[in-house]
C-alpha cells in the first residue's frame, strides 16, 4: 500500500465508516459514478486547457492528466461490462458543486480555486480507493489500489500549478477549502456517489 500520510494531512478528515458500508453495498452505483467521474475529470483538465492556454506547464500536466483519466474511464467501463451493468446517466452529487460555490470570480482567483479544488477532488478519490479497495473482490480491489499513484500525482500536479498563481494566500485558501470539503465528506447525504457523504437509510 502508497504511504497516503501527506494525502491524509493534506485532506483533514477520513471518510466516513458509513460511507465505505454504502459503497459495499451498492458497488454497481461505485461504479457507474467512478466511470463519471473519471470522464469529468478528464472533461475538466480539457476546460482548463481551453481556459487557460497560455500557461505552457498547465497545458502539459492537463493533456497528459485528461488522458490518464480517459483510460481509467476504459478501464472502469471494462468492470461495468464484466458485471452485465448498463452505463447510464446517474445526478451528480452534491460535492464538486459544492465546493465550485466558493471559487472567486475575479482572475487569478479563479483559476487559483479551480485548481486547489482539483487537488481536494483527486486527494479524496485516492484515499477512499485505498480505504476501500481492501475490502472488495481482488480484482477490483486490485484495480483500485492501482490508481494511488496516478491519483496522488495528480492531486499534486493540481496544488503545484494553483501555487503559481496564488503565491502569498495559498494555504489560507488550501485551509478555506478544506474546511468545507470536510463539511460535504462527512455530513449525511440523500443519495450514495463516489464523492457523497454518509447515506443513513
Amino acid at each position: 500500500m502508497q504511504d497516503l500520510s501527506e494525502i491524509h494531512e493534506f485532506l483533514g478528515c477520513e471518510t466516513p465508516a458509513k460511507w465505505v458500508e454504502n459503497a459495499l453495498e451498492n458497488q454497481g452505483d461505485m461504479l457507474l459514478d467512478h466511470a463519471h467521474c473519471e470522464k469529468k475529470a478528464a472533461m475538466t483538465a480539457l476546460n482548463l486547457i481551453n481556459r487557460y492556454p497560455q500557461d505552457g506547464d498547465l497545458l502539459m500536466k492537463m493533456s497528459r492528466l485528461a488522458r490518464e483519466e480517459l483510460r481509467h474511464f476504459e478501464q472502469v467501463m471494462k468492470f461495468i461490462k464484466k458485471r452485465k451493468l448498463r452505463y447510464t446517466h446517474l445526478s451528480a452529487s452534491r460535492y464538486a458543486a459544492g465546493l465550485r460555490d466558493h471559487v472567486r470570480k475575479q482572475e487569478p482567483g479563479k483559476i487559483a480555486d479551480l485548481l486547489i479544488i482539483g487537488a481536494f477532488i483527486e486527494a479524496r478519490s485516492c484515499e477512499r480507493f485505498a480505504k476501500i479497495a481492501p475490502l472488495l473482490e481482488e480484482e477490483l480491489g486490485d484495480f483500485y489500489l492501482s490508481l494511488l499513484k496516478s491519483e496522488s500525482r495528480h492531486y499534486q500536479d493540481y496544488l503545484k500549478l494553483a501555487s503559481n498563481y496564488a503565491k502569498t494566500d495559498l494555504d489560507e485558501r488550501v485551509a478555506f477549502f478544506k474546511e468545507k470539503e470536510n463539511e460535504l465528506i462527512v455530513a449525511p447525504d440523500t443519495v450514495f456517489r463516489f464523492h457523497s457523504g454518509p447515506v443513513y437509510e
